[in-house]
């Protein structure tokens, strides 16, 4: 966790065992300088904690919700139930169904519970950490000027590697 006095991002896990897909977020979260936490409850095993945690957020100064979950997945899904936070669903891949499990239980959301879901695994943390400093940079020039640089910077990388191709 960055330590900071204003925490903006939540990174939710239902296991431990979704660590080595949600330092991906994490990762891009420390890169932007985006204060977060690493939260860890489950929907099913700890769902009193779960409440509290989704009723608390947005009253510590919590702007998004990042929730990774794998199997039947609905901790995104019962997290933005109770809160008026955006959430962002990482489906994580933890079953011999290889994450579409997790997939369709984040997804497939009723109406007026959106959970905004990535692709299952790395690539969706990663972007759910870029989804959300999206969000933020919506009210802060700083995140926005990140953004724009880390833009910039992945089609600079595209176009040496043509150079490279092309020696």
């Amino acid at each position: 966790m960055k330590k900071e006095t204003r925490l903006l991002v939540s990174v939710v896990m239902g296991s431990d065992s979704d660590l080595p897909i949600m330092k991906e977020a994490i990762k891009v979260l420390e890169e932007f300088g985006v204060s977060h936490e690493v939260f860890l409850t489950s929907a099913h095993r700890s769902p009193q904690r779960t409440s509290s945690f989704a009723g608390e957020a947005a009253k510590r100064g919590i702007k998004v919700i990042i929730v990774g979950a794998g199997a039947a997945a609905h901790l995104a899904g019962v997290i933005a139930s109770q809160t008026e936070l955006p959430v962002i669903g990482v489906p994580i891949d933890a079953t011999p169904l290889r994450g579409l499990d997790a997939l369709l239980s984040t997804v497939q959301m009723p109406g007026g519970i959106p959970v905004a879901t990535m692709a299952i695994g790395k690539a969706g943390a990663k972007n759910a950490a870029i989804m959300a400093i999206r969000i933020l940079a919506l009210k802060d020039d700083g995140f926005r000027k990140k953004l724009n640089a880390y833009t910039e910077g992945m089609a600079r990388e595209i176009e040496e590697k043509q150079k490279g191709l092309n020696a």
